[in-house]
């Protein structure tokens, strides 16, 4: 790994061609490309010279499935940051992850997730009447991961200190104070736009804004950044090696701070439990209150489904929450732009596709 080999032009605009294919905002790349040269340029001069400094986030909110902020880079920064997940830290931390940290990674995802969550429950059926989860979740997780103790988990496998100091900018780019102040800012916008809406729960919506958290000084990755998605995934990989390999749990997956254990002792899901707690506190997060064992019998939810044994069955359900939410949309879609309608719903096809939602399907058409 070395900085001055990372840092070409040639890299810079290899990544550009990237974000050129795969970035939503056109507006973005037009109003960079009217200085294409000079831009890529100043990228280039700032990082051989080591002056690179992360720039402000333009911050939004985003409302499904409920209120979220992200935290949008330009397209200096932008660039800057895909270059550093795809030379840098992809090649460096991707080998460290276990196969069942599936959230974010090339030939993951949510599928994988449930392939191995189907596999799982299916083997150890077999040999169990019993069947337990252990779902653990992160409280605020991308705002409470501590910059100094991935600092040091960087620094066990970035040797070069140029490549760690660029990372390091990246991360503390939160520590600033129009960060919350832009969050603010939203959630004021987003709550005044409510109270002179139609909307019958206001409450409700005013109560979930208020609940968005701020950074604190020295926590939190960026919500919306290519780097954070890699960094996030790898801030609990020691503790993913040490569940499986020192407590010996055999069917464990995770995805970014959602993770199950699967066993048919209850007992021993308890003990690990308690383990778990002490790892999460000495990385300064903690587990929230959604955290508990579930029966497989009355099921558990996880990457968006519902899975429960029915005798000996493994049924898939889509909850009711989400069923509603994806009706409401389709219904809008469908008054105001019929492309996006016929779009959605064969997204949709492909999520519900997955589940034992034949007769829901079929009254959506999809």
């Amino acid at each position: 790994m070395n900085y001055n080999k990372i840092v070409s032009f040639l890299n810079l605009k290899f990544i550009y061609r990237k974000i050129m294919v795969s970035t939503c905002h056109k507006e973005k790349l037009v109003r960079f490309e009217l200085a294409f040269t000079s831009n890529m340029v100043k990228i280039y001069d700032d990082l051989k010279n080591k002056e690179y400094t992360h720039g402000d986030y333009n911050v939004f909110l985003i409302k499904e499935p409920k209120y979220r902020v992200i935290m949008s880079e330009n397209m200096y920064d932008k660039i800057v940051n895909h270059l550093v997940s795809y030379f840098i830290l992809i090649p460096c931390l991707e080998k460290k992850l276990i196969d069942t940290n599936v959230a974010t990674r090339k030939r993951k995802g949510t599928k994988c997730g449930i392939f191995y969550l189907k596999k799982y429950l299916n083997k150890i059926k077999i040999n169990h009447d019993n069947v337990y989860v252990l779902k653990c979740d992160i409280s605020k997780y991308f705002y409470n991961i501590n910059h100094e103790i991935l600092f040091s988990m960087l620094k066990e496998d970035i040797k070069d200190e140029n490549v760690f100091l660029l990372i390091k900018e990246i991360i503390q780019s939160t520590d600033r104070q129009n960060v919350n102040e832009k969050i603010d800012s939203q959630v004021k916008k987003e709550i005044d736009k409510i109270l002179s809406s139609n909307v019958t729960n206001k409450d409700d919506l005013i109560l979930e804004l208020r609940r968005i958290p701020h950074y604190n000084l020295g926590k939190g990755l960026p919500i919306g950044n290519e780097t954070s998605q890699i960094l996030a995934i790898y801030y609990l990989n020691k503790m993913d090696h040490y569940i499986k390999e020192k407590l010996k749990v055999k069917y464990y997956i995770r995805y970014m701070d959602d993770f199950i254990l699967i066993h048919h002792d209850k007992k021993f899901l308890k003990k690990c439990l308690k383990e778990i707690n002490k790892m999460v506190c000495d990385l300064d997060l903690s587990l929230n209150k959604k955290t508990q064992i579930y029966d497989m019998k009355k099921g558990f939810c996880f990457l968006g489904y519902k899975f429960v044994f029915k005798g000996k069955k493994l049924i898939i359900l889509v909850n009711s929450k989400t069923k509603k939410r994806i009706k409401r949309k389709l219904r809008k879609l469908c008054k105001k732009d019929k492309l996006k309608y016929e779009l959605s719903k064969k997204s949709y096809k492909g999520y519900f596709i997955v589940a034992n939602s034949k007769e829901f399907r079929y009254r959506l058409k999809i």
